[in-house]
């Protein structure tokens, strides 16, 4: 039998210590893996962490599918910052910034940002006259990562310089030469621009050095890092840019009529032109399974449904599959499953809203685990649409209470209806009448942890019991993407709830032989 894992799900923003900056930052991994490595999770599973788009909040759409956002990184651990004065030697509105995202009830985008483009702009100054201009060790070793990852960093990094000369996020409105990438219109932006291209190399670089060493640092504790690989990319970044021939740009991504939406989902993002994407060879999407796996040890492949057929809203028109003949969404589908299978790294594909038969017979064809989200498994043609219990799973899945656009096991068990409620007890064991306890927590979280499945992920407000959520589908607000852990993560085991969390956790593991304590 093959080893039964229990993961969380949790953005790197909600992961905050008190040393950082308001935001969870790479190195705040390390504390947490520890924390769940005390409780018997042997899994992290993260929301995306490319660079967002404009003011956006969302990881779901991020201006490049392999880049980093800088904001993740921790300043007290790049030198160049730190042996120049720290923040004590950035300007009052940054050192204001700080403070007012540090005391923030919320994730302070705004305040965060402001005071990392500050502060990482003194230390790409340190470092270009100090350590590049004088071609030193740490010189060249950011010039052996130059030279490893060109293949998307040269375009990245030309895109922002050039965004920002131009004041210009958007490459549709740049003038013709630089829009249509004329050859010696990107070579005059690469010798005007040189030292604007290096400084997002640079950070990139520094990015990604701490996102490798907090993946040491939590495989230590013997956890894994799982990520999530966004279904699309903004229509403003330079993968779009760089292979525009590849999208419908102005038909917007959506989804059609679903448990989120009565009239369907408008994600505002461009729709991939699968029939020219299929004559390159899918050249972009094996790039992003390169990509994904040197930075994961795993990941969700998101909007799976999507890889076999795409919902598309035209500006006039009706909405439209894409492709829209079966046979070709099964085949298109396929090919690209196998390809990010064959990314050398395990996935799983998040198969959830409407999802047509014959794709879930193709993912069972290819042995590719999908979702079992337990409050939409349910035997639906039985008498009072019972449950399905989760031991009944099959092994090739992985089991969630909920995801990061659900409500909570919290917020579900206190607003069902009577007749969902009613289930729910039934699976559970509950009188339907309880009020949301400890009790309750821990027997839903019972349930999941017996599952059937080999994988088990609980978003991190599940695992705490919490109301709190960390999006609502279908809204716009500062209530989405900003929610963060009430306690620095370092603290974790000095608090009594984060305590009793892991405790009841680690016995749930041990009872279901699974994480750390899976044998």
């Amino acid at each position: 039998m093959s080893r039964r894992h229990a993961g969380v799900m949790a953005p790197v923003f909600s992961l905050a210590s008190a040393r950082g900056w308001g935001i969870g930052e790479f190195p705040d991994l390390a504390p947490f893996s520890r924390w769940l490595a005390s409780a018997g999770f042997d899994r992290l599973m993260l929301l995306p962490v490319g660079p967002l788009a404009g003011g956006d909040t969302s990881p779901y759409g991020a201006a490049s599918a392999m880049a980093i956002d800088p904001i993740y990184i921790a300043l007290d651990q790049v030198p160049e910052f730190t042996h120049r004065g720290g923040a004590a030697a950035l300007s009052s509105g940054a050192r204001e910034a700080i403070d007012r995202a540090r005391t923030s009830a919320r994730i302070d985008y705004a305040a965060v940002r402001a005071a990392k483009h500050e502060a990482l702009a003194r230390a790409f100054d340190v470092f270009a006259g100090e350590e590049w201009e004088q071609l030193t060790l740490r010189a060249a070793d950011f010039a052996g990562y130059l030279s490893r990852e060109r293949w998307w960093l040269d375009d990245f990094a030309l895109y922002q310089a050039i965004a920002t000369a131009l004041g210009l996020a958007n490459w549709r409105d740049w003038p013709p030469p630089l829009r249509d990438r004329s050859p010696s219109a990107l070579d005059e932006a690469r010798r005007t621009l040189s030292k604007e291209l290096l400084r997002y190399q640079y950070l990139q670089w520094v990015a990604e050095s701490q996102w490798q060493q907090a993946r040491r640092d939590v495989r230590a504790h013997g956890v894994t890092l799982y990520g999530d690989l966004p279904f699309m990319v903004s229509v403003a970044g330079p993968d779009v840019w760089v292979r525009p021939d590849e999208f419908m740009l102005d038909v917007r991504l959506g989804v059609p009529p679903d448990a989120f939406s009565a009239t369907g989902q408008d994600w505002g993002l461009p729709t991939y032109l699968w029939w020219r994407i299929r004559e390159h060879g899918y050249g972009w999407m094996r790039q992003r399974a390169r990509r994904m796996a040197a930075l994961y040890d795993g990941y969700r492949v998101d909007h799976l449904v999507g890889l076999y057929r795409t919902f598309g809203r035209p500006p006039d028109g009706e909405p439209f599959f894409n492709p829209a003949d079966q046979p070709e969404q099964v085949a298109q589908g396929e090919a690209l499953l196998t390809i990010f299978r064959e990314s050398g790294v395990p996935i799983i594909a998040e198969d959830l809203g409407v999802v047509p038969d014959f794709v879930r017979a193709s993912m069972a064809r290819l042995g590719v685990p999908g979702c079992k989200v337990m409050r939409w498994e349910r035997d639906w043609q039985a008498p009072g649409q019972p449950f399905v219990d989760p031991e009944r799973y099959p092994a090739v899945s992985a089991a969630m209470s909920g995801t990061h656009d659900t409500e909570t096991l919290a917020g579900w068990w206190t607003s069902a209806a009577p007749g969902e409620r009613e289930a729910i007890a039934q699976l559970a064991g509950l009188d339907t009448g309880e009020p949301w306890s400890p009790r309750v927590h821990e027997r839903l979280l019972e349930r999941l942890y017996r599952a059937g499945s080999s994988e088990l992920f609980l978003p991190l407000p599940d695992v705490f019991g919490s109301s709190d959520r960390i999006n609502v589908p279908a809204t716009v607000g500062d209530h989405n993407w900003t929610w963060r852990l009430p306690w620095p993560v370092e603290e974790l085991d000095r608090h009594h709830e984060p305590l009793r969390r892991a405790e009841q956790c680690r016995a749930l593991a041990a009872f279901a032989a699974r994480g750390l304590l899976g044998g």
